[in-house]
C-alpha cells in the first residue's frame, strides 16, 4: 500500500555530491511502498536554487523532506541548513543531515540551527541501507508533515 496525501507522492530532496551515495539511496527508495519522487542536487548552490525555485528550478516541487550532506562543493551543508532554517517559507521542511561527519561540533552546530535529525553515514552498505529505510519509514509514513 502506498502512502499519498492529497493524491500527491511525497517529494524528497537529496542534497549529495557522492555518486555512490546517490545511487545507494536511489536503490533503497526504489523498493519503497511509499509513493515518492526523489529529486537530487549535487551542491549547496544548486540545492538553494531548487528550494527557492530559481532558474531551471522555477517549477520545482516543494519537498516534504530534505536529506542533506554537510560536506558539499560550492556551498557546504552547514550554510544550506542555516539558510533553510532562516527562510520563513522553507524552515518547516524537515531536514535530516545524513553525513560522514561524526564531529561533535558539526552535530552541536546542526542542532543549534534546528536540524530535525542528524545521522552519521555508515560505510557499511547494509547498515546504510537500513538507515535510509528507517528515515523513509519515519519521515514519510509515520510523521505528520506540514503542507506547503
Amino acid at each position: 500500500m502506498s502512502y499519498v496525501e492529497d493524491g500527491k507522492p511525497k517529494t524528497i530532496l537529496l542534497v549529495e555530491d557522492s555518486k555512490a551515495d546517490i545511487r545507494l539511496i536511489q536503490e533503497v527508495l526504489k523498493s519503497s511502498s511509499i509513493e515518492h519522487q526523489l529529486m537530487v542536487t549535487r551542491d549547496g548552490v544548486e540545492a538553494m536554487a531548487y528550494l527557492r525555485r530559481e532558474g531551471d528550478y522555477k517549477d520545482a516541487i516543494r519537498p516534504n523532506l530534505i536529506l542533506l550532506d554537510l560536506n558539499l562543493p560550492k556551498k557546504d551543508g552547514r550554510e544550506v541548513l542555516a539558510e533553510i532554517k532562516a527562510d520563513p517559507s522553507l524552515k518547516r521542511i524537515p531536514v535530516v543531515v545524513l553525513t560522514t561527519s561524526r564531529n561533535e561540533e558539526d552535530i552541536y552546530h546542526s542542532y543549534e540551527l534546528h536540524v530535525n535529525c542528524y545521522i552519521s553515514k555508515s560505510r557499511n552498505l547494509s547498515e546504510l541501507f537500513r538507515i535510509v529505510k528507517e528515515i523513509e519509514t519515519f519521515w514519510l509514513a509515520t510523521a505528520t508533515l506540514p503542507f506547503e
